[in-house]
């Protein structure tokens, strides 16, 4: 499987339905609150151009910004 790695806040109602899907999925991810850590939100920013959350990363280099369940299911080879 596929690392994924998701920037997100506390408040973001997409980056908790992003993670619901994940779990719903039995996917494994690595999560970051970039409200609480600047040097993981730089690193957002670096990645994607983007300040909004949330930004997911699957693999190496497939970025996806927001929860855009058809192509993060793609990536991920499932069904949706």
């Amino acid at each position: 499987m596929k690392k994924v790695t998701i920037y997100s806040t506390p408040s973001c109602k997409y980056c908790k339905l992003a993670e619901d899907y994940f779990v719903a999925n039995n996917i494994s991810y690595t999560k970051h609150n970039v409200a609480a850590d600047i040097e993981r939100r730089n690193e957002m920013i670096e990645k994607s151009g983007q300040m909004g959350v949330p930004v997911i990363i699957i693999g190496d280099n497939e970025l996806v910004v927001g929860f855009n369940k058809p192509v993060i299911a793609e990536i991920l080879g499932l069904k949706t």
